[in-house]
């Protein structure tokens, strides 16, 4: 996750958490994104939600699918659809390597964080990521119960 500072610009919008369960992330990347009016404005209400989304390499682009952004209220007129495809900001040799990774070792792109960073420009985390089986799954729950458990003894005797 990005780093979260004293800078009032920064703001997290949305974070897919369920990510890091089902997927075992090998890389991240930032990336712009293209939006439009109203669709910023909603965001800075952080009416957002990246949990149901993936990113995909399609006609020379990277593309954001199913991301959900609610509709702003004052922009009526000119509003804007909740869930159409955002174009993602990459460079060139970033992009190939992403077309390379989803297409020949299996990879998908998953959104990890959706935030305004220190500029208060919106940008996507997305992660290069393999998906967990089951007993991956199991694993990293045990995991992270083990941690909790050993915290809270530490906590008890300390």
């Amino acid at each position: 996750m990005a780093k979260a500072n004293s800078d009032p610009n920064y703001k997290v919008i949305a974070e897919n958490r369920r990510a890091r369960y089902d997927y075992a992330i090998e890389d991240d990347l930032e990336c712009g994104i293209v939006l439009e009016g109203s669709e910023v404005k909603a965001l800075r209400k952080a009416q957002a939600n990246i949990a149901e989304s993936y990113a995909s390499v399609e006609d020379g682009g990277l593309w954001l699918i199913n991301g959900y952004i609610a509709p702003y209220e004052q922009a009526r007129t000119f509003g804007h659809d909740e869930r159409r495809r955002r174009k993602l900001l990459v460079s060139r040799k970033e992009l190939a390597r992403l077309w390379s990774d989803t297409r020949r070792k299996g990879y998908t792109l998953v959104p990890l964080v959706l935030y305004f960073n220190h500029r208060g420009i919106a940008k996507l985390k997305i992660g290069i990521a393999k998906g967990k089986k089951t007993q991956d799954k199991r694993a990293t729950q045990a995991k992270r119960d083990w941690q909790r458990q050993k915290q809270r003894l530490l906590k008890e005797n300390g």
